[in-house]
């Protein structure tokens, strides 16, 4: 074990896995433990996570809420790109790694420390973007993973660890028999009987949306206003970021919206089948794709189209702050500038489907469009650019 590290910041959520973390990293490099529980509307309770955590032997031990920024600085930027990944995952829970990641780098600053520390397991994308994000803010920051290090194997060697150092264990939970994450944006499953992909998901693992059998049989509807690619306001109420996401997932839970079953490809090569509920955000998703739909130059949108499945894998592989990540947001951002308008939604039983949709810097021309008699646009001209289109067409043979 390194000797020159003489302090560590560990992501910190109180359960029994980064509990046991925290004491093993205190015990094995004999140093300092501060700790960060990061709020990011998980909606869990974190009152006591402090004391819980300076009681299992952190020096400090800080509990942040930093849900507006979260909401504002990535899930927002991530929205206007329309980003998902492999056509389906609204990227809930890559998104969250380098808001943690980045509070994990200031803290170690400002505490001297040498090291940070997280508790992703050697099988997964979270180590990915943890350690990718500590890189690229502080290389000299060394990682401490201790699930590639350590020799326990199960949750009982963690369960027998934890007895033996009089480290309180969590009570039971109803949803135990999966491997959860949650924030404001998404929850995912992993485990049980979602290990087998033709097993369909059980009860257990419905909690932000309910099933779509069990949805209103009334429609209900709603108004976005977007400014710049940003939704700003429902129903005529100006919302913050946190506060927008946080009403669309009221909103969408009810009527059972944004339930996706499926199996992804992880960066580390393995297949994994995962539910995940993105209520909220499967709204902002088909809202903001469709007020582009009036607002978007054809090739402006159909360039930023081209580029969303590099931009998904840049948030999904870890690279949020890489530099071509940054170089697609400036550009997808530019694209944005007139995306300003209203969409109104139809909420029911698992969709999210928009009906109308106005903006003041609307593309759409009536007098273009209409299958009406119109003085602007004359049909003899297609014929001449037909012929032009299909020049290249007229040597080529099958």
């Amino acid at each position: 074990m390194s000797k020159d590290i003489k302090k560590v910041v560990l992501a910190y959520s109180g359960g029994l896995d980064t509990s046991v973390i925290l004491k093993w990293i205190a015990l094995t490099y004999n140093c300092e433990v501060v700790t960060l529980t990061a709020d990011l509307g998980q909606e869990e309770d974190l009152d006591g996570v402090d004391a819980k955590a300076l009681a299992t032997g952190a020096s400090r031990a800080y509990v942040e809420d930093l849900r507006e920024e979260f909401a504002r600085d990535f899930i927002y930027p991530m929205m206007r790109a329309n980003a998902v990944y492999e056509g389906r995952y609204l990227l809930g829970t890559s998104i969250a790694r380098p808001l943690i990641a980045k509070r994990l780098v200031e803290i170690a600053h400002q505490e001297g420390a040498q090291a940070v520390a997280h508790g992703a397991t050697g099988k997964g994308n979270d180590q990915v973007r943890f350690e990718l994000a500590a890189m690229a803010l502080d290389p000299r920051l060394k990682v401490i993973a201790p699930w590639r290090e350590w020799n326990f194997r199960s949750r009982t060697d963690l369960t027998n660890f934890a007895q033996e150092h009089g480290i309180p264990l969590p009570v039971a939970a109803s949803r135990k028999q999966y491997s959860m994450d949650r924030n404001m944006l998404h929850c995912s499953f992993e485990g049980g009987e979602l290990e087998d992909p033709w097993s369909e998901p059980l009860e257990g693992s419905y909690l932000m949306a309910v099933p779509m059998e069990k949805a209103p049989d009334t429609p209900e509807y709603i108004e976005l206003e977007y400014l710049n690619g940003d939704a700003v306001a429902l129903n005529g109420e100006q919302l913050s970021p946190a506060a927008m996401i946080k009403a669309l997932n009221t909103l969408g839970g009810k009527h059972g919206i944004g339930r996706l079953d499926m199996v992804e490809n992880r960066f580390v090569g393995i297949k994994s089948r995962g539910v995940y509920e993105t209520p909220g955000g499967t709204i902002l998703y088909n809202a903001h794709r469709d007020l582009e739909g009036i607002c978007l130059d054809r090739e402006s949108m159909h360039l930023r189209d081209s580029l969303i499945t590099r931009y998904s894998e840049c948030v999904y592989n870890g690279f949020w702050f890489a530099p071509e990540r940054e170089a697609l947001q400036k550009l997808i951002d530019e694209t944005q500038r007139n995306v300003t308008g209203t969409v109104r939604m139809k909420l029911y039983k698992g969709h999210a489907v928009p009906v109308g949709r106005k903006s003041p810097y609307s593309l759409y021309r009536m007098d273009l469009a209409t299958f009406e008699e119109d003085e602007v646009y004359n049909q003899a001209d297609a014929a001449g650019f037909i012929r032009l289109q299909g020049l290249r067409l007229l040597g080529y043979k099958k």
